[in-house]
């Protein structure tokens, strides 16, 4: 029986640095039997030569659209705004499946070319939980833009938004530029900033936390569920802090935390909103003041206030692949966390945790807008 051969693709999302197999991970799973084909990356953290060490085959850059039907093509973020049908099994982050702008055109790639999503964000354990996600990482990171955002917009005015950020090689340096931020926004403000982060018991919320505690912040405050569930939004707890933190994973409508009305106050501290959900084209999304996502080389999006606000700036960050900032602690965590779930992927369709990433699949599949998908009607049929 032939191997089976997962091809990693090149991520196409600017400054996405990371990588769902690291060369460490690509080395365990050769050793298992399986032959891993690495495109090369001008974005990738990894080296090629550190892939080469472990056995592993650099191919060309864009080479998985060529690459036989069998083979399993491994990635983290959305792929190329293309239109031609998908044929093989994908195993990332498609971000098509709440709805967001533009889910029926990526969606309808795989049925039309009989291929299959197994998306990432969605691969969950006996318990419910998922099997990797990159959400510490994410909060981490989100927390650390978010304070150097406060800083900035003290020392140089609402003018002057944020410059763009690029990939750190480690924690340690992120933290230093952070701390030396803070530093500069008490002496402006005469005193640290207030951050409200809900979420704050998940692995989000968690990175989050420990970035606010490891910049020196003490004024930190940790809502989850308990304090969400007590009374419904706007929050006005929110408005009286610094910096608000979302780090809540949106599966069903709520109330908004913040809204333009809640924001008309005199007496608002808020100055910055980092949106680590990020789910801006989400019509159920809780934070209804920007309507786009940000960038690392442009981190900040400006807020519209309404009439009876003072006159502070408020920025909102919505960068959507925030570990990036941290790419290479980020991968090992993540493509370690995803090590067992990839060692089945020789037999996904008999493996509980790939048979209900197909599943979801085919029903998400299912909702497409009638005529989105020639022989959609076929494939639909024969689903079980």
């Amino acid at each position: 029986m032939s191997p089976t051969v997962l091809h990693v693709r090149a991520e196409t999302k600017p400054l996405e640095h990371r990588s769902a197999i690291t060369p460490s991970i690509a080395k365990k799973l050769i050793d298992a039997g399986y032959v891993v084909n690495v495109e090369e990356s001008p974005l990738s953290i990894f080296h090629n030569k550190e892939y080469e060490t472990t056995g592993a085959t650099v191919v060309p850059t864009g080479s998985w659209t060529n690459a036989p039907s069998d083979h399993i093509v491994v990635g983290l973020k959305e792929l190329p705004e293309e239109d031609f049908p998908l044929k093989h099994v994908h195993v990332q982050f498609a971000h098509c499946y709440k709805g967001q702008g533009g889910w029926d055109t990526v969606l309808n790639r795989f049925p039309r070319g009989k291929g299959t999503l197994l998306d990432l964000e969605f691969l969950e354990d006996e318990n419910g939980r998922r099997v990797a996600a990159f959400g510490y990482h994410a909060g981490f990171a989100g927390a650390a833009l978010a304070l150097m955002a406060w800083a900035w917009q003290l020392t140089h005015g609402k003018d002057h938004p944020l410059p763009g950020v690029t990939a750190y090689e480690n924690e340690g340096a992120l933290i230093k530029d952070v701390k030396d931020a803070v530093e500069k926004g008490r002496a402006k403000a005469g005193r640290l900033p207030r951050v409200l982060v809900i979420g704050a018991l998940g692995r989000c919320g968690k990175g989050a936390v420990d970035l606010c505690e490891k910049a020196g912040l003490d004024d930190v405050l940790k809502w989850d569920l308990p304090e969400t569930k007590a009374k419904p939004g706007p929050y006005q707890e929110i408005v009286e802090s610094d910096v608000f933190v979302n780090c809540i994973y949106l599966s069903a409508k709520i109330p908004p935390f913040i809204s333009p009305d809640s924001l008309a106050s005199h007496s608002r501290r808020l100055s910055v909103v980092c949106d680590v959900s990020c789910d801006t084209t989400n019509p159920h999304n809780p934070i209804p003041i920007y309507d786009i996502n940000t960038t690392f080389s442009e981190p900040t999006v400006p807020v519209t206030l309404p009439s009876g606000s003072n006159d502070l700036p408020l920025s909102v960050i919505s960068i959507d692949h925030l570990p990036s900032l941290l790419p290479r602690e980020a991968s090992e965590a993540f493509s370690a966390a995803l090590l067992p779930s990839l060692l089945q992927l020789k037999d996904w369709r008999n493996v509980r945790v790939w048979q209900q990433a197909e599943r979801l699949s085919k029903e998400k599949c299912a909702t497409l807008p009638e005529g989105a998908v020639d022989g959609h009607a076929e494939l639909v049929a024969g689903q079980s």
